[in-house]
């Protein structure tokens, strides 16, 4: 299909505003040839009203007319084809064989939905039955579900242009709660989120689900989002980005006069801790391994491997010396924009400025534009103590090593972390034995935890966890990736002394649906 460079209001497309921007190709840093219309105020404001009426009939369809709206929009996207692809490359500057990868895990996550609506479970139901003898008084019937909130807000993330962006996690969890969704387009992939939107749209009329259901909004500043933060009809955020998008949208939810929850994940640096007695016996594989982590989408992703702590024995100087050799043979990929680059370089430099930082390693430099180059740097367990800064991530292909002296100071830094969404442990079982202190501060700190593997790589499935403690997320009992996520926009509601045909389906006394229920107080 031919890009329009429109908003998608519902089922129209829309451009009332004058301003246009250009999506970036980060190969040669320029311009693609369509302009893409920012989204006005009375855009969104638009939007935002479709959503709300769209969700009075929304909320009340069954589950299964959900599912299959997923998985038809999972079709849709697929019958895309080669366009769809071909636009993420231009955009992106990303490979066809990751791009493609992604499609299908796209595909995956609202697929996973459509199985979870299905088995129906996932509401929660929990019924108390009347019990009018009940002494000194009669105990009333309560029963309580997970209900949709409303409108959803969701602002697309620059490093997946389609499992974090328009039909991605956020977008599929919140329309699976029975919540219909504005997306605030990334402008990094305005056609790329054209695409997927229309795709969307028709896969919503073909389920015949109200216009309303989805709206894609787009733009380089930062009105359109705050626009859409600050609406009062928009009953919650899904965020994938930077601290700084992230808590700045936080703050804004906050001072509303109804604050909303914003579920922002904001990335980490991702420890790695490597014990003694693994050190010894793979070493080479550990240090491969790791290099892989590191330059896997140009280490573009939230889950990259920052921070990796390990003693400075002859073992751990032998390790440091293979991971320096094997970063010096990697050659540098092209990033996913020059604004993304330049933030890369501008924080290795700071890292390097700190006299307590030193260059370890540094890849092959390409040619071409927008080039990020892996580095390996190098500090000791004491200065990083003393220097909080390095902690922070620096969104790109590096890591700093970290020697320790010891285990105490081991345990020293990890008591010390700050919120991050994943901790790795490299270790034999002897390892594990002689570290349980380490395993158990480490399970405060992260919202997953790995065994002797890599965090680059997140698992859609009902299990996952992608989330973890501030400040890598803006709420730890939350997921952005799994079953769990739908629960971010839906809220309990309890029913007391209803008659049966006013109750859902899912409280009704027969069960007609046959789910998994707690009734009074038991697991059927």
């Amino acid at each position: 299909m031919t890009l329009t460079g429109k908003n998608i209001l519902g089922f129209n497309h829309s451009a009332k505003g004058s301003k246009t921007f250009f999506a970036i190709n980060p190969f040669t840093q320029e311009n693609l040839n369509t302009p893409h219309y920012e989204a006005t105020q009375e855009e969104v404001g638009q939007a935002v009203v479709l959503a709300e009426v769209a969700f009075k009939s929304y909320k009340e369809k069954n589950n299964v007319d959900k599912a299959i709206f997923l998985e038809t929009i999972a079709e849709e996207i697929l019958a895309l084809g080669n366009a769809l692809i071909q636009t993420g490359q231009l955009e992106t500057g990303l490979p066809e064989g990751r791009l493609t990868e992604e499609r299908v895990r796209t595909m995956n996550q609202l697929k996973l939905f459509a199985t979870l609506l299905r088995e129906g479970s996932w509401v929660d139901a929990r019924i108390d039955f009347a019990d009018p003898n009940r002494e000194p008084f009669p105990k009333p019937d309560t029963r309580q579900m997970q209900r949709p909130l409303g409108p959803v807000g969701v602002f697309g993330a620059s490093n997946f242009p389609l499992a974090f962006s328009v039909a991605g996690g956020d977008t599929a969890s919140a329309l699976a709660a029975g919540c219909p969704v504005v997306v605030k387009g990334h402008p990094a992939h305005p056609g790329t989120s054209e695409l997927v939107g229309v795709a969307i749209t028709k896969a919503a009329k073909k389920c015949n689900m109200p216009g309303g259901i989805f709206s894609l909004v787009q733009g380089i500043s930062v009105d359109v989002g705050l626009s859409i933060v600050e609406h009062p009809l928009i009953k919650a955020i899904g965020f994938t980005g930077s601290y700084q998008g992230g808590k700045a949208l936080f703050d804004v939810a906050n001072k509303r006069e109804e604050p909303i929850p914003v579920y922002a994940e904001m990335g980490s640096s991702n420890p790695v801790f490597i014990l003694p007695e693994i050190l010894k016996q793979k070493k080479e594989t550990i240090a491969e391994g790791l290099k892989n982590s590191i330059l896997l989408g140009v280490g573009q992703f939230c889950t990259n491997p920052g921070l990796i702590i390990t003693n400075a024995t002859e073992e751990g100087q032998v390790f440091e010396k293979l991971l320096a050799s094997e970063i010096k043979k990697s050659p540098s990929a092209t990033m996913l924009t020059p604004n993304i680059q330049n933030a890369y370089n501008k924080g290795l430099e700071k890292l390097k400025a700190n006299p307590s930082v030193d260059l370890l390693s540094k890849g092959i430099a390409n040619d071409g534009a927008t080039q990020g180059i892996t580095e390996l740097l190098k500090t000791t367990g004491k200065d990083f103590l003393s220097n909080k800064d390095l902690e922070k991530e620096n969104f790109g292909p590096s890591s700093i090593l970290i020697n320790t002296e010891d285990s105490s100071e081991m345990l020293a830094i990890a008591k010390s972390l700050k919120g991050h969404l994943t901790a790795t442990i490299h270790g034999t079982e002897d390892d594990l034995k002689n570290h349980l202190e380490l395993v158990k501060i480490l399970e405060r700190k992260v919202g997953r935890l790995l065994l002797n593997q890599y965090p680059t790589g997140v698992e859609v499935c009902q299990s996952m966890v992608h989330g973890g403690p501030f400040p890598a997320t803006t709420d730890s009992q939350m997921t952005s990736v799994g079953a769990g996520a739908i629960t971010r926009f839906t809220r309990p509601v309890c029913f007391q002394n209803f008659p049966e045909f006013l109750l859902p389906a899912e409280l009704k006394t027969p069960n007609p649906l046959g789910i998994s229920r707690i009734e009074n107080a038991k697991r059927i």
